[in-house]
């Protein structure tokens, strides 16, 4: 079944092979850009990732505006839109709560609107660390009271990328459920590059921990041996984006994105050191001690490492039992994230440490 497609963040990492994915499969995608510059490449690349850069209609907006900021020619052209897939996020570590709140907050929020006053479903990309209930009953999320999210205390304790995304989520499912529109929420782990080709971007979380283990400057891993950095790889996660954006059992429902083979933290280094030319370390360094090193003025900034990123870095286990499911419905498989991972090690050494 071909449908017609709407997509912000295309130009991202996940939205490339998202992209690409969707555009093999037959479907058309219109793509959010706010430059007109990036659109060749970003149609080059698409081809690049075995997409069909025939089936892209570029449309400028801006998802910080009312409207998308999108014209009136392109509202109308955009008639027949019936699926919205959500990806632009502003990644940064050390945002301000206003700073976020801007794009990561209002951003989904207007698209949200915009999606559900055309009865399209949109497909929004949320984050793993929302299934993890713990972590965000510690910083103050009562998922039976969330109106009473004192939130500028949340992204103190947090940081402004991860606050706004929880918050977005949050405001997000407040205002479809009360104007009776649907979505469906995939919460991805953090993602490795494809799993043949390891392709990956520079600002992903992935690159920067191998940019540092090949910089030398980790030298000790974050942690204990029981602490782990979840991973999916990018071909698995747009496969299952597309597959649930389109089942009509996945309305108003969410789905974690994540292999639960990922190694260890201590495994993952040792695994990928030797691709990039480099000893991986074998000294364990405590989390807390870890994130007060990296308060002390100039530290991070010396380690290119914040104390924001060190959350991701935990020892709980997912439930998988409904992803599987689900996994069993569409066919899918995860590849080897070891393969993954070696591959992208590679991709990383040879195209992005150059």
């Amino acid at each position: 079944m071909q449908m017609e497609c709407f997509v912000t963040g295309g130009s991202g990492f996940i939205g490339q092979h998202l992209l690409a994915h969707l555009t093999a499969r037959g479907h058309r995608c219109q793509v959010l850009m706010r430059s007109a510059q990036a659109q060749g490449r970003l149609a080059e690349q698409v081809g690049l990732l075995g997409g069909e850069a025939s089936r892209l209609v570029f449309v400028r907006g801006d998802i910080s505006q009312p409207g998308l900021g999108l014209s009136t020619a392109d509202q109308q052209a955009m008639a027949s839109v019936r699926l919205v897939f959500h990806l632009a996020v502003q990644f940064a570590w050390g945002l301000t709560l206003d700073q976020a709140r801007a794009v990561n907050v209002q951003g989904p929020l207007n698209v949200a609107r915009w999606a559900a006053e055309r009865g399209c479903r949109l497909l929004m990309v949320g984050g793993y660390m929302l299934e993890n209930h713990e972590h965000m009953k510690a910083l103050g999320i009562d998922l039976e009271a969330v109106d009473a999210t004192d939130w500028p205390r949340v992204y103190r304790r947090a940081g402004g990328y991860e606050g706004s995304k929880m918050e977005a989520h949050f405001a997000v499912l407040q205002y479809l459920r009360q104007v009776g529109g649907h979505y469906t929420i995939v919460h991805p782990a953090t993602v490795c590059g494809h799993s043949r080709t390891g392709h990956i971007l520079a600002g992903q979380p992935l690159v920067a921990l191998m940019r540092n283990l090949a910089g030398g400057r980790l030298k000790a891993i974050p942690g204990s041996p029981d602490h782990w950095l979840p991973l999916v790889s990018v071909d698995y996660l747009v496969a299952l984006m597309g597959a649930v954006a389109i089942d009509p059992d996945m309305v108003n429902q969410q789905v974690l994105a994540l292999d639960a083979d990922t190694p260890a933290l201590g495994g993952l280094l040792e695994r990928v050191a030797p691709i990039l030319g480099v000893r991986a370390p074998h000294r364990y360094v405590a989390l807390g001690v870890l994130r007060g090193l990296l308060r002390v003025p100039g530290v991070s900034a010396l380690l290119k490492t914040s104390p924001e990123s060190l959350d991701f870095i935990q020892t709980t286990r997912f439930d998988m039992s409904n992803t599987r499911r689900l996994d069993r419905r569409y066919a899918l498989r995860h590849p080897d994230i070891g393969l993954a991972l070696d591959n992208t090690a590679r991709f990383v050494r040879h195209s992005l440490l150059a």
